[in-house]
This record gives structure tokens, sequence and C-alpha cells, in this order.
């Protein structure tokens, strides 16, 4: 179940990718709820500062960066 949850949050985030890239271009930022919960620095601070009000693996990790240079996290692999 929280796979498919963070697949559309991915999908969401595919979808307004040029949007998030003008705003957060080279940032990371934390989606849940197809909405922006944080914009950080590292992937790392991202997870520990959302971790303190989500439970790990209900939140989407992404860079901000165009095309093939986009990674993402997902917060369920980042502590396995």
């Amino acid at each position: 179940m929280a796979t498919s949850m963070l697949e559309k949050e991915f999908e969401y985030y595919l979808e307004h990718q040029d949007e998030f890239i003008s705003k957060y271009r080279g940032k990371v930022i934390v989606l849940k709820n197809q909405e922006v919960q944080g914009v950080y620095d590292s992937e790392i601070e991202a997870i520990q500062e959302t971790a303190k009000k989500f439970p790990v693996g209900s939140f989407l990790v992404q860079r901000c960066s165009p095309g093939e240079e986009s990674e993402t996290y997902h917060s369920r692999v980042a502590f396995a």
C-alpha cells in the first residue's frame, strides 16, 4: 500500500516537475498528500526533519533537477 501511495506522489512530481524545478532547482523537496511538505539542501536532512512529523515510508523525497539528473528517494528505503 505504501508503494502505491509513493508512486502517486512521484506521478504528481512528474506532472509538476517544471514548476518544481523553477521554484526549487537543486533543492530536495518532500511530497506527501500531493503537497510540498518541506524544502531542504540534502536528502538526509529532508528525511530526518520530515520523519519528525510523518512516519517513514509515508512521504517521497525528491531532488528537483531536470530530466535524468533527477533522483528519487523513497523514505522507507533510506532507513532500510
